[in-house]
């Protein structure tokens, strides 16, 4: 009997256990040290925030595990041999693996900032980080957050759900600028104020103040603005945890390098999720994708390949999704910050400020390359076989009906985007929705 050991617990690790289990009878074992079973880590805010408890975030019940004969064991990896096939422990025991998969998950980005070291500073990843925040936070009465992106933003919310006021710093001219348009970063920077949320644009750390004591008193801004605080959370990204492996023989760059069936520069080693680095990306996709999807995607993959059937690691077209304060968001394909050469964008905003749809469009053909979506649900299949089959803009814009997914008694914003796309393409004149029963009264 082969046994598969994997190290990390996250959504790749268990969704590679869970499928590899389906598909043989390998012994399975399941190394981590962060907790003893797998949770759902982009539940971790709601936790603090008071919205759900730790054993609500476990998707299965603690005797799925043992009925599965998926062995679970929790303890920190100190090293690997890879030629001996030898796992050793934090614990100084060891353990022998025929197949290996490599699942550790990411890290936070830390830049050397002066003071980052000081009690009361601390990113957000692991089940331990929010244990430590659930410390570092009480009696905080203000705190600064440095990084425009999707954990800073989660922190934000968290914090500002125990009454803790929130300076947060970002380098752009708007939220999350290295994804996000002007218009649809805009939206959110408003958005972001409304809550109470002193957002801060185009500013940048200097350093992290000491009280004398060894915990944070406050910033320094690169203008030289001293802003008091008692907590500071650095969430400028994460990067592949690959720590375990970096001085070994494994190839790897920023992540464990993989190729297309997620296997390693070692034989029977496979590296998946945040960790893993595609040496050749499939196009229109990164060589590291740190979002929750790709890791049960490539969980799966691997699974296929363990168990003799070797498979293709085939993500199809990017998508994302999360969620600021109340405004959803969901993206389909690619959306650059800046349009691309060779291609246009048609966008409608709400009269709300809190709704809008960005469709980005090659100029001649019209076939689409992406979309944002704030405040609208859409559904992800619709558009998967719209952006697959590259169809036009005229074609999506008639036909967004089809992909609206929010609840039965929303306001449908259809007709009024396709209005507007109308009187932008007299020529076309598609054909637009009519209002339903309550959208007539409310109007």
């Amino acid at each position: 009997m082969q046994h598969t050991v994997i190290i990390g617990n996250g959504i790749a690790g268990i969704t590679a256990a869970r499928n590899i289990r389906k598909l043989s009878d390998n012994k399975i074992t399941v190394i981590s040290g962060e907790t003893d079973h797998f949770f759902s880590r982009t539940a971790l805010m709601y936790i603090y925030m008071g919205h759900m408890k730790y054993e609500n975030t476990k998707p299965y019940e603690d005797w799925f595990w043992s009925k599965n004969k998926i062995d679970l064991m929790r303890d920190w990896v100190t090293s690997i041999d890879f030629a001996g096939k030898n796992i050793a422990f934090k614990n100084g025991s060891s353990l022998t693996y025929d197949q290996l998969i490599l699942a550790t998950g990411s890290q936070s980005n830390f830049f050397g900032w002066p003071g980052q070291d000081l009690k009361g500073v601390q990113g957000l990843y692991s089940y331990q980080d929010l244990e430590l925040m659930e410390a570092n936070t009480k009696n905080v009465k203000n705190a600064v957050i440095l990084g425009g992106g999707l954990i800073g933003v989660e922190m934000a919310e968290m914090l500002h759900s125990r009454g803790i006021h929130v300076t947060y710093l970002i380098r752009e001219s708007h939220f999350w600028g290295n994804m996000l348009p002007k218009e649809e970063g805009t939206l959110i920077d408003n958005h972001l104020a409304e809550h109470g949320i002193d957002l801060r644009t185009e500013t940048e750390l200097e350093e992290i103040l000491d009280d004398g004591n060894g915990h944070v008193k406050g910033i320094k801004t690169k203008t030289g603005e001293i802003i008091d605080c008692q907590f500071v959370g650095l969430t400028v990204g994460v990067h592949p945890n690959i720590d375990l492996v970096k001085d070994s023989h494994i190839e790897t760059d920023r992540g464990i390098l993989v190729d297309e069936n997620l296997q390693t520069s070692i034989q029977d080693v496979y590296a998946v999720g945040d960790c893993a680095q595609l040496k050749t990306p499939p196009p229109h996709r990164r060589p590291i994708e740190a979002v929750w999807y790709v890791g049960r995607m490539m969980g799966e993959t691997v699974a296929h390949t363990i168990t003799g059937n070797e498979t293709k690691y085939q993500p199809g077209v990017w998508f994302n999704s999360a969620k600021f304060f109340d405004i959803e968001y969901h993206n389909y394909g690619t959306v650059l910050p800046e349009c691309p050469e060779g291609c246009s964008e048609f966008y409608w905003e709400c009269s709300d400020k809190k709704k809008c749809i960005k469709v980005i469009y090659e100029t001649n053909s019209l076939k689409v390359k992406g979309v944002n979506l704030f405040g609208i649900r859409n559904r992800h299949e619709v558009w998967d076989r719209w952006l697959s089959q590259e169809k036009t803009l005229d074609h999506i814009i008639e036909n967004l009906p089809e992909a609206n997914f929010d609840p039965e008694f929303f306001t449908h914003w259809e007709g009024e985007i396709q209005e507007k796309f109308n009187n932008e393409f007299p020529d076309k004149n598609i054909s637009v929705r009519k209002k339903g029963f309550l959208e007539k009264i409310l109007a």
